[in-house]
């Protein structure tokens, strides 16, 4: 499959897709957030993936990576997050940060830690999901990840 930018009018159909992964709408349509899709043959978004950059562009939030259920456990999940991570490097991010209650182990196999969410909000205060989680309360509740992003494993030194 190919992932592929995702258009205007298919926002609709991504926040249908993670509207059932669960996963945060906000944002969605601003022009800081980058979103890419996959789709099956009749057109359907069978998975998703994408970053917000901070204000300077030296991190990035990893979001909306989401994999429909017939999907999962074939490593869609993760070639569609190291897509994000990858395009997240080559936009001149060096570190990468999201937020995950449920997916820990997932988000280990790629590298990431635990991080401190303070740390996550001071690094990205304006995205959305961090406005949102912080104007709501739900910030709290969360939990960061982190890695640092190696250009240099993309083929840029």
């Amino acid at each position: 499959m190919t992932v592929e930018r995702l258009a205007p009018d298919q926002l609709g159909l991504l926040e249908d897709f993670l509207r059932e992964a669960d996963l945060t709408l906000s944002g969605l349509d601003a022009p800081t957030v980058r979103l890419w899709i996959e789709r099956a043959d009749d057109g359907s978004i069978v998975g998703s993936t994408g970053y917000e950059l901070s204000g300077n562009g030296e991190h990035a939030l990893i979001r909306s990576v989401a994999v429909a259920p017939a999907r999962r456990t074939a490593g869609a999940g993760s070639r569609l997050a190291s897509f994000a991570i990858a395009e997240a490097a080559r936009s001149g991010a060096v570190r990468a940060w999201l937020f995950s209650r449920r997916s820990g182990p997932f988000w280990q196999k790629l590298g990431f830690e635990p991080a401190d969410r303070g740390e996550l909000a001071a690094a990205l205060p304006d995205t959305h999901q961090v406005r949102l989680f912080t104007e709501t309360g739900q910030l709290q509740r969360e939990v960061a990840w982190s890695r640092r992003l190696e250009r240099e494993r993309l083929g840029r030194e």
